[in-house]
């Protein structure tokens, strides 16, 4: 019987290319989930908003229709756009609460941006808002066809409501003296803050009341007699902006690209705003 020796060389040489091999898959095996993985950034899935009364109607409707569109889901909140209750935009902004964007009258976007509190540059006019009368529903319409009738209807009311935010202070500190009347006025008004004046109104707790025609819309038990005449109107801009502390700059830029496009006039318009095309300033 003859035995057949096997040198340890030719041992050697299946283990060398087995360990090769092996040594190959590895490599080849570490390399798949590098190549697979995504360095991208997530992309945003919330925004959150902090609106004014005036756009509040405007913007949910809006929000409803950019979340279907785009798949971004919208926090809103609300508040004044000035003034000094824990609701008022700025103070909330100034808390840091949670906001990408925030929507406000002009004049208080501003000074927001003046301030820093708003990214330069973003400040966007979405909507013209007026200011119109509202008393409870079954009451006789006053007369407010004229400057006249105005003051005549404000002579004679029993009590008067206005808004903490812009067109409650333009019709206490401006239109009542314009119209001569605001020592017989004044004593019987009440500056209404974070609460829609037409509440006050169908409560009972105010026989007239004078508030943006957009915030007066959706309150019911009232009666909207109309807007003030051109004599006394004051328009309110709109506007929103981009929150300097946001750390999602881009995407709310391009909300408020869409909340301006010509896509938003119709839904502005039903609130009871003027689209406003003014861009955002250089």
């Amino acid at each position: 019987m003859t035995t057949v020796r096997t040198s340890p060389f030719q041992t050697l040489i299946p283990r060398r290319r087995a360990l090769g091999i092996a040594l190959l898959l590895g490599l080849t095996g570490l390399g798949a989930p590098v190549a697979a993985r995504d360095t991208k950034p997530a992309k945003v899935r919330e925004l959150h908003v902090v609106t004014s009364g005036g756009f509040t109607a405007a913007f949910h409707a809006l929000a409803e229709k950019y979340e279907r569109d785009t798949g971004v889901h919208i926090v809103a909140e609300h508040g004044p756009s000035m003034g000094d209750t824990p609701q008022a935009i700025p103070n909330r902004l100034a808390r840091h609460e949670d906001a990408d964007v925030v929507i406000l009258a002009r004049s208080g976007l501003d000074k927001l941006e003046q301030a820093g509190t708003v990214t330069f540059g973003t400040v966007t006019d979405l909507g013209l808002s007026k200011i119109a009368v509202a008393v409870k529903a079954g009451a006789p319409a006053p007369d407010i066809a004229t400057a006249d009738a105005v003051r005549n209807t404000l002579v004679n009311a029993k009590s008067v409501a206005w808004s903490d935010s812009a067109s409650g202070v333009y019709i206490q500190s401006v239109m009542l003296d314009k119209l001569g009347i605001a020592d017989q006025v004044r004593p019987k008004g009440r500056m209404i803050p974070a609460t829609p004046v037409g509440q006050i109104v169908a409560q009972g707790q105010a026989e007239i009341g004078f508030q943006q025609l957009s915030e007066l819309k959706p309150v019911k038990g009232i009666r909207i007699v109309g807007l003030l005449p051109d004599s006394l109107q004051k328009v309110t801009p709109f506007s929103a902006g981009v929150v300097a502390y946001s750390p999602h700059q881009a995407e709310a830029r391009a909300l408020i690209a869409y909340l301006s496009s010509p896509k938003a006039y119709p839904i502005i318009r039903d609130s009871g705003l003027e689209p406003a095309s003014q861009k955002a300033k250089p």
